[in-house]
């Protein structure tokens, strides 16, 4: 059963209401969002590019810049090398598109997830040699290459990296950390400790958590125009900056970025953009996705168009998926590529409902339940999409969760791993990393290989290390206030759009109600995974609700409160609907309230995040 949990941070919210027009309830939500005072309430709900860091405060970019500047210049060769997944695709994107801007001589390479693994490596620094590259530039990877680096070093080619993910780092026997930097010739990289830096005489990051394809924008807003980054979208450059900042949305989505401070900024301008895209390649991805018609929504970025990116990586090629962008001009030839993508999609899908299944007949008959952190090996599994299904596991348990499968190297194995927020994956996974042959990561995901006679070790040792408690490992709603629906109004509802976007580090608020009577309910779709419940409140007021998800757990909520077969009796026994008359079937909601457009016409429904029989 999950938690739920309300939050109760104080303020005058009459007070803020008056001064920014908004309502009470709005500006207790916002508080509750840690966003305190009239100016920060103001940015949140208007900010604009405007209100962006400068891109010269994130460290390195104007010596990363003149790099390029000079290499320009120079006619030198240059080459991106991004990654596999929607941040390396966009980011990669960015940098060729800018760096093509101004007459650079750029061409581009991804890794092959499969056969290359994540990021820099020796074959594409021996690649890059032959082709007469004079200086490699990196995007959502490069930090923890510091081999690969120091062969471009050694071979005379000029590195820049531009990256996001965490520091490398080992432990000294007093705990300590001490950080790997590649020795590259400019590092451009918001996560750089403040140790470091201090010795450089720079601060840090005033936002780090931006992604890779933010990192990019970034660095060629200082090299199109130094003097005024944050003035590039007015400049001659302007429609260019457009279209970058619509990937640099895309990206920040689908890596799930927080959505807040310039990020939430970034997505909100830049979805806009993608709305109105003259990238044929993108166009073409929402004309396939069915999403013309449609105002671009978090949802659809990070849901149905960026899956289609990174399937291409998953099962082929990412570079498949950049080229569309990149180099694809015909309309028509975009379309039919898009499609390739949809298709890739489609596979994929299948093939992680298989592993999510095989998932929980191994923790059956291996006899895992009692684990802590879910350590499952899967021999059949696409080693492409372990790190969905290990998510997807993680979900169903609430609990960390790594899938490992045999990888193309005989005798080890690969994987990936999801994390909860109690547990720092990557910090745990430095305590036993002798049992690796590589990994990387953050606190909520990571990859890694191992040999394969170690599987048993690593389980072992990973949980026992392991400090989770039981309230650690339940789901928890996070309640922003009790709200019965009879306060609801229409003009409320509809300025909770302000919000928007919602996602990561800013999710949709949540309401309680108590006592709601269930009259009658129906289950609706395909698959039975849509129940439709008729609410009646203590004055007789009544509400449509309507949740999703799987019909067996609401069966349980109902017949282990009132008894068996009253949820059968309270649908009616079909997708009708029914009626129960006696007991009357009293429930609390954890809800969201919202409009639902049917043919014309607007209702109000609550949208069930939870229900709990009383």
């Amino acid at each position: 059963m999950a938690k739920w949990l309300e939050t109760r941070k104080g303020g005058d919210f009459r007070k803020i209401a008056r001064e920014c027009g908004i309502s009470p309830y709005l500006a207790r939500i916002l508080r509750n969002r840690g966003v305190a005072g009239a100016d920060a309430v103001r940015e949140y709900l208007y900010g604009g590019l405007d209100d962006l860091n400068d891109p010269r405060l994130l460290f390195d970019t104007q010596s990363a810049a003149e790099l390029l500047r000079s290499a320009v210049r120079a006619k030198t060769k240059i080459r991106v090398i991004g990654d596999y997944d929607v941040d390396g695709i966009c980011s990669s994107y960015i940098l060729v598109k800018g760096l093509r801007a101004v007459g650079a001589d750029v061409t581009y390479a991804l890794p092959n997830r499969i056969t290359d693994g994540y990021g820099l490596n020796g074959r594409m620094i021996d690649e890059a040699i032959a082709d007469g590259i004079g200086l490699i530039i990196t995007c959502d990877n490069g930090i923890a290459a510091a081999e690969p680096v120091k062969k471009a070093k050694n071979a005379g080619i000029l590195v820049i990296v531009t990256d996001h993910h965490e520091i490398p780092f080992s432990l000294r026997g007093d705990g300590t950390k001490e950080y790997q930097i590649p020795a590259a010739d400019a590092i451009v990289e918001p996560k750089l400790p403040e140790s470091l830096l201090m010795e450089k005489g720079a601060s840090p990051c005033p936002f780090p958590d931006i992604c890779g394809a933010v990192v990019a924008m970034k660095l060629m807003q200082v090299l199109l125009k130094p003097e005024d980054p944050n003035r590039v979208f007015e400049s001659e450059f302007g429609s260019l900056f457009s279209d970058l900042l619509s990937f640099a949305a895309l990206a920040t989505i689908c890596d799930v970025c927080p959505l807040t401070g310039e990020n939430r900024i970034i997505v909100r301008s830049g979805l806009k953009k993608v709305q109105e895209t003259e990238n044929p390649g993108l166009r073409a991805l929402i004309r396939v996705q069915q999403l013309e018609e449609k105002t671009i929504t978090p949802y659809h970025a990070g849901f149905i168009l960026g899956p289609c990116l990174n399937a291409s990586g998953r099962l082929d090629t990412a570079e498949r998926a950049l080229s569309l962008f990149a180099d694809c001009n015909d309309p028509d030839e975009a379309v039919r590529r898009a499609m390739e993508l949809r298709q890739l999609n489609e596979s994929r899908k299948t093939m992680t409902e298989k592993g999510i299944e095989a998932c929980g007949e191994a923790i059956e008959k291996e006899n895992l339940k009692d684990d802590r952190v879910l350590v499952i090996y899967l021999k059949k599994c696409h080693e492409s999409i372990a790190g969905i299904v290990a998510g997807k596991v993680k979900e169903r348990y609430h609990r960390p969760t790594f899938v490992l499968t045999d990888a193309r190297q005989e005798g080890f194995l690969k994987g990936s791993g999801r994390s909860i927020e109690a547990y720092d994956m990557y910090g745990e996974m430095n305590r036993v990393k002798d049992v690796f042959t590589q990994f990387g990561g953050h606190r909520m995901a990571a990859g890694l290989t191992l040999p394969k006679e170690k599987l048993g070790e690593f389980r072992a040792r990973i949980n026992a290390n392991c400090k989770l408690q039981d309230a650690d490992m339940v789901d928890v709603i996070h309640l922003d206030m009790v709200l019965q629906p009879e306060y609801l109004t229409d003009a409320f509802v509809e300025e909770l759009s302000l919000l928007e976007p919602c996602g990561n580090g800013n999710a949709r608020p949540v309401f309680a109600c108590r006592n709601m009577e269930v009259t009658s309910a129906s289950e609706l779709g395909a698959n039975h995974n849509v129940l439709r419940l008729a609410l009646k409140d203590e004055n007789g007021a009544r509400f449509q609700g309507v949740w999703f998800g799987n019909m067996q757990e609401m069966r349980d909520k109902f017949d282990g409160r009132y008894g068996s077969g009253t949820f059968a009796s309270l649908t009616g026994g079909s997708s009708y609907g029914g009626r129960l008359d006696t007991p009357a079937c009293h429930v609390h909601l954890a809800y969201r309230p919202e409009f639902n457009e049917w043919r014309g016409r607007r209702s109000l429904q609550l949208v069930i995040e939870d229900i709990i029989p009383v």
